[in-house]
């Protein structure tokens, strides 16, 4: 069974930064893509960003040039760097991993940006 740890949440002002990490592990087969997704109360869960084996990434057009997505394929670790933070930002952010076939989430960590 895979697990994640997701760190990095919290509550921070608008116009604020904040990073996500996503470590997963007891990964047993080749990861093709990681990323976020995020949920807002009373609202679907909608992509944030995606990164693909190879490197290449898709962006929510929210958070086009705000946000960057990374990874480390030696650790099977996402990171979302969250800069220029909006209220509307606010909500559960879920980590997710890609096997042939299957996706696997993250717990969710909690961002609010209030001031």
């Amino acid at each position: 069974q895979v697990q994640f740890v997701e760190s990095g949440g919290g509550l921070v002002q608008p116009g604020g930064s904040l990073r996500l990490s996503c470590a997963a592990s007891k990964i047993g087969f080749s990861i093709s893509a990681m990323g976020w997704y995020r949920q807002a109360p009373g609202k679907q869960r909608d992509v944030v960003a995606l990164i693909r084996s190879g490197g290449s990434t898709n962006y929510a057009d929210s958070v086009k040039g705000r946000f960057t997505i990374s990874r480390d394929n030696a650790k099977n670790t996402v990171y979302l760097q969250m800069n220029s933070l909006k209220p509307e930002d606010t909500a559960v952010y879920y980590c997710f991993v890609d096997s042939p076939g299957r996706r696997y989430w993250g717990q969710g960590t909690q961002v609010t940006v209030s001031s």
